[in-house]
């Protein structure tokens, strides 16, 4: 059935409404990362713990959300694929805003001993269930409202809430920081996490207000909805398409990490200063939030791939040179380093994602499929990759390891490209553009 049997709402609405809903969800989930980093360490670990091992056990409950992202992909996919994706985001935002508040409120280690580990790892699990149901969702409900010939530009807000989100509480962050470095510990910390009841009143009103996707009610309407288990379904049908959104994953999720969480980590154990990371992250992602948009747009003329190859290649070739860039701890160096990263390198790949992998899967089962595929992918590439790089870097005291992981994130998705995008694939692209217009 064609796209446009029903008729699209305002695509401006429905793009206002969409990325304050993801920024508002993903500012709770990257606020663990950025407490794993900074000070979930001593506050939750055993006193005396060596400082990088204790990051690493924190970094740990990190990689526990990330783990849990698939069942949540599975069991909110099922929901959107079944009963409508508006459906599904409502109960997601619900979930990340009250395990997010509940983190403010956690005794510390020498409060509550091993008690208060185990509740921050399972408040963290309940974050990764609603986390890996938000993503697949908040990408549906522009590219299946999106002109067929501008799906990547719009798809490509999607990944502004991400932006937004991760911006927002760096920012939170950064504030409380300016706390002094008691006040910080004993209780500046919280407040980020407790603004959470703020947060998820907000976002519930807003995501109320969203139409449900075109697509979907279209399906809907020709009876194509499925009558199975959707992750069934995609796995007997599909498994090719799950495993090709993982390989497309690897690169922009695993780099993506090590920029973000792993670099601040890196920071404290070097010497170079967190609070001028913390700067450099934030610049970078609001530039990122503008380049998105720009590699969305351009996927549209030239075709995803050609754009996509741009990003995980680059991201080989950054691999060395950014960590170089840091140890000179010269600020000019160490924003280009986070700007090369991530607008540049991160944001060709994250840009063009939403769109790519939507392609991958028809809308019946799109929502567990591109849920299963991303998510899988998340636990390897975005989990455990700031954990196996502090390990790495406590291991060979220096950050060349890190690198060599960088460079096999990129020549995995790389491969990836080159079984989903034939010879002709940016010719066609461009043609099919043209047509439409």
């Amino acid at each position: 059935m064609s796209r446009m049997t029903q008729a699209s709402p305002p695509m401006g609405r429905i793009v206002f409404a969409s990325v304050l809903g993801n920024a508002l969800e993903w500012y709770d989930f990257f606020l663990y990362g950025t407490a794993a980093a900074l000070v979930f360490g001593p506050l939750f670990f055993p006193a005396g713990t060596d400082p990088v091992i204790a990051t690493m056990g924190a970094f740990a409950g990190f990689a526990v959300g990330f783990v849990a992202r698939p069942l949540g992909g599975i069991v909110f996919g099922h929901i959107g694929d079944r009963h409508g994706r508006k459906k599904a985001l409502v109960i997601t935002l619900a979930m990340m805003g009250v395990a997010t508040f509940l983190i403010g409120l956690l005794p510390t280690f020498e409060q509550a001993g091993y008690l208060a580990p185990l509740c921050l790892v399972i408040l963290r699990l309940v974050q990764g269930i609603a986390s890996g149901g938000e993503w697949g969702g908040g990408v549906l409900m522009l590219s299946e409202n999106a002109p067929p010939n501008r799906t990547g530009f719009y798809a490509a807000w999607s990944q502004l809430g991400v932006s937004g989100g991760f911006v927002l509480s760096a920012a939170v962050f950064y504030l409380v920081q300016q706390l002094p470095g008691e006040d910080f510990l004993s209780w500046g910390w919280r407040l980020p996490f407790l603004a959470s009841v703020a947060i998820f009143g907000v976002g519930l009103y807003i995501r109320g207000k969203l139409p449900e996707s075109r697509d979907f009610n279209n399906a809907r309407q020709a009876k194509e909805t499925t009558r199975h288990l959707p992750a069934l379904q995609v796995l007997r049908e599909h498994p090719k398409a799950v495993l090709q959104a993982m390989g497309l994953r690897l690169a922009e999720n695993g780099g993506a990490y090590i920029f973000l969480s792993f670099s601040m980590a890196y920071a404290k154990f070097s010497g170079l200063s967190t609070q001028l990371v913390l700067l450099g992250v934030m610049l970078a992602m609001v530039l990122e939030a503008f380049s998105i948009l720009f590699w969305g747009w351009l996927s549209d003329r030239v075709g995803r791939c050609p754009v996509y190859a741009f990003g995980s290649i680059s991201l080989m070739l950054l691999a060395f040179p950014f960590f170089w860039m840091l140890d000179t701890h010269e600020p000019t160096l160490v924003y280009l380093a986070l700007i090369l990263g991530l607008p540049v390198s991160h944001g060709a790949m994250i840009g063009t994602q939403p769109a790519m992998m939507g392609d991958l899967f028809p809308t019946h089962v799109r929502y567990t499929g591109l849920a299963m595929g991303h998510e899988i992918a998340s636990i390897f590439a975005g989990g455990f990759a700031p954990l196996i790089a502090t390990a790495l870097f406590a291991s060979y005291h220096g950050a060349w390891p890190v690198s060599l992981m960088l460079v096999l994130f990129g020549a995995l998705t790389t491969l990836t490209l080159l079984t989903i995008c034939g010879p002709s694939h940016a010719q066609g692209s461009v043609a099919a553009v043209a047509a439409s217009d």
